[in-house]
């Protein structure tokens, strides 16, 4: 898992597609979705981390983006 994209197909793959048409809005139903799958035991604890580490950076990065507007 590498991108955000490896990420809506790990869920997909579950049956969960993700769009609200706010990206951060998007992230965090993405995060909420990954600690589920995870505390139910559908999803491996290194895919969980990867995932989790993936959402956040990039949420961090657009809150960034959007303060140097």
């Amino acid at each position: 898992m590498k991108s955000i994209y490896d990420i809506q197909q790990l869920l997909k793959r579950f049956g969960t597609i993700i769009y609200v048409g706010d990206r951060i809005g998007d992230l965090d139903l993405m995060e909420s979705e990954i600690k589920e799958l995870y505390q139910a035991n559908f999803i491996e604890p290194i895919e969980y981390q990867t995932a989790i580490l993936l959402i956040r950076h990039e949420r961090q990065f657009l809150l960034e983006k959007e303060k140097k507007k």
